[in-house]
């Protein structure tokens, strides 16, 4: 009789079956099988917020095959994903088995390789209580705030609008800048610059104004810059002081859950969401030709940046071969993890440093290469030995005025001849200079003035956006993509190529949370209550009075918002449109429906008449030269 294993998903069942072989037998879940009733609240907060689990709608034959299998098995190992919603899912099938809650029948897998397998089936431990209590906590916070917020903004607002306890936030964040953006008031500023060659070389290089009369200058307005650039006719140009130094640069640690989906987002164009869905394919396990089925990256859900010895000593071993002993540092490296970090996973790594990015591309679609190779990259990188840069800084000295002159060149490569992050744009052959010393005397090139004007703070893109919430403890690994997901989705905030633009919709909605609920839409409150999570899973923390603790507040706050807006409704403002009806005369307005964006006219319902936006793109028709329009799908790609 064999023993039943269960996960998750089908490709995890698959590669693990691989690894245990005869004696095992290893069945998918299909993720959730208890949660909450769609059709009602499902708590009941006067009996200490008592979640009412039901089946989920089409489970039913997984369950029936999960009980009938479990009936035929020596022992039941519970093996979803190593995380909060992992652990509850094992103990909901717990649950439903009527497995005995104290025994060792929870294994953990870091890694979908032999190694990691083995490892979590020599270590089976019990359920872990606290964790499944602060999954049952979000779980049944969030649900308290959607069903009682929700209703609420249907009645102010409009029917089939949606809050929630993290989401709401995110918008707000979106909002806030545009705020900022809007009241934004641009500055003139000026600045002198020149172009110069060198009595060595004939490569022309860049200079600014830094000083005048010894103190650093600000040029407000074209005159002043009219009269500086006067008092330089003529002028020769000496250089005053060459200063040289070898700066180390330093590689950034390997990926954690946000640093992964903001680094995709500005190399690989890559949503949030399908970053996590092609790192879940590249966990869970590919079919690798001469290997079989094999997890390519550790869990992909993590805040910590702790790597294991095996993989250091793995991926020294591969980069004193490629690369050379003097590209490996000193003494492995440690990154520090943030203080507040769930530090139960490694960071985010592949599980076999050996197989490289070209061995496996034939076996991968293009996104998990692509994804693969980032990740396997930075990890290899992040085991290298430091850059080192030459800089030099040169002072040009004319009449009464000091110009600068910076730059860098690459002494010694490191860990960039690997992977350099996509913040840097390989500013360092832009700004090679020559051969320069002091006394030099320089050819002016050309002078001028140049006018610029100060720049409101940018819009937030899914990658700055995640930066944000990670950096104000606002949700967690796990939360990151389906937060931006919901907040599109809901049409509180739409892509404007990769910026992230609040709509009318979401600007009122934040309004009137702003006005009403102070606290749902305030970062410092909801990232405390992400803290007190925590505390309830390191068991610090009961999770029925951190709930009442919320509710209380929220309960009283929700009353008081219904009775000041009592008879009382807020109106989105339509965005007007140079498209005319052409059923009436007037200019159509952009409305929000349930499949998005749509025109139609502002005189309903005397005219009802509606439109689809249609958008160009810049390319024609291969095969007939028309326009080509965007269209998007039923999961709102593009």
């Amino acid at each position: 009789m064999s023993d039943l294993v269960i996960v998750e998903s089908p490709a995890k069942a698959k590669t693990i079956q691989k690894y245990l072989g005869t004696g095992y037998e290893v069945i998918a879940s299909m993720g959730h099988i208890r949660d909450l009733p769609k059709s009602k609240m499902g708590v009941d907060i006067d009996n200490d917020f008592q979640p009412q689990y039901t089946d989920m709608k089409g489970k039913e034959e997984v369950i029936k095959d999960l009980k009938k299998r479990a009936k035929k098995c020596e022992k039941v190992y519970l093996a979803t994903d190593p995380d909060r919603e992992g652990e509850a899912i094992s103990w909901h099938i717990a649950q439903m088995l009527g497995l005995d809650m104290n025994a060792d029948n929870r294994v953990a897998f870091n890694e979908i390789t032999k190694t990691g397998i083995t490892n979590g089936m020599n270590n089976p431990h019990k359920i872990d209580t606290d964790l499944v209590n602060a999954q049952q906590a979000r779980r049944i916070l969030d649900r308290i705030v959607g069903y009682q917020l929700s209703p609420f903004l249907w009645k102010k607002v409009k029917r089939g609008l949606s809050a929630g306890r993290v989401q709401t936030v995110a918008v707000r964040i979106v909002v806030d800048r545009e705020n900022e953006i809007r009241k934004f008031v641009p500055k003139e500023y000026w600045s002198v610059d020149a172009k110069f060659t060198a009595p060595s070389s004939r490569k022309v290089f860049d200079a600014s104004l830094l000083t005048v009369d010894g103190k650093k200058i600000e040029i407000s307005s074209q005159a002043e810059a009219d009269a500086i650039l006067k008092s330089l006719e003529n002028a020769q140009y000496i250089v005053s002081s060459v200063k040289k130094k070898v700066t180390k640069k330093q590689p950034s640690p390997p990926f954690i859950t946000s640093t992964m989906q903001q680094e995709a987002s500005r190399k690989l164009g890559f949503t949030s969401k399908r970053t996590m869905k092609v790192a879940q394919e590249l966990y869970e396990g590919v079919d690798i030709e001469g290997i079989g089925a094999v997890g390519l990256i550790t869990y992909m859900r993590t805040d910590s940046l702790r790597i294991s010895d095996e993989a250091k000593k793995a991926a020294a071993e591969y980069i004193e071969k490629v690369y050379g002993k003097n590209y490996l540092p000193d003494k492995p490296r440690v990154f520090k993890t943030k203080s507040n970090a769930q530090d139960a996973h490694e960071a985010i790594r592949p599980s076999t440093p050996e197989l490289t990015p070209a061995r496996v591309k034939d076996s991968l679609s293009t996104e998990q290469y692509k994804l693969y190779k980032l990740i396997w990259e930075r990890f290899i990188a992040s085991q290298m030995a430091n850059a080192l840069l030459d800089t030099v800084s040169v002072d040009i000295s004319a009449n009464n005025c000091i110009f600068r002159a910076s730059g860098y060149s690459v002494k010694f490569d490191g860990f960039m001849i690997l992977y350099v992050e996509s913040t840097d744009n390989d500013e360092e052959n832009k700004k090679m200079l020559p051969e320069l010393k002091a006394d030099d005397k320089l050819k002016l090139k050309s002078i001028a003035g140049n006018q610029h004007f100060t720049q409101p703070p940018p819009r937030y893109t899914e990658a700055s956006l995640i930066k944000a919430l990670e950096e104000n403890g606002i949700g967690r690994p796990s939360t990151y993509a389906p937060t931006i997901s919901t907040i599109t989705a809901r049409q509180y905030v739409e892509h404007e190529g990769k910026q992230l633009k609040p709509t009318s919709l979401g600007e009122v909605i934040t309004e009137l949370m702003k006005k009403h609920f102070k606290k749902i839409v305030d970062a410092k409150f909801t990232a405390d209550m992400e803290h007190q999570l925590d505390e309830v899973e390191h068991g610090e923390k009961d999770w029925v009075s951190t709930l009442h603790e919320f509710y209380d507040d929220f309960s009283e706050t929700l009353t008081k918002a219904e009775e000041a807006m009592e008879g009382q409704r807020v109106k989105v403002p339509d965005i007007e449109t140079d498209i005319v009806c052409e059923l009436c005369g007037r200019n159509m307005v952009i409305k929000y429906g349930r499949y998005g964006k749509f025109l139609a006219c502002p005189g309903f319902p005397e005219c009802s008449n509606t439109k689809k936006i249609v958008t160009e793109t810049e390319g024609n028709c291969p095969r007939c030269g028309k326009k080509m329009l965007l269209k998007k799908s039923k999961k709102g790609r593009s």
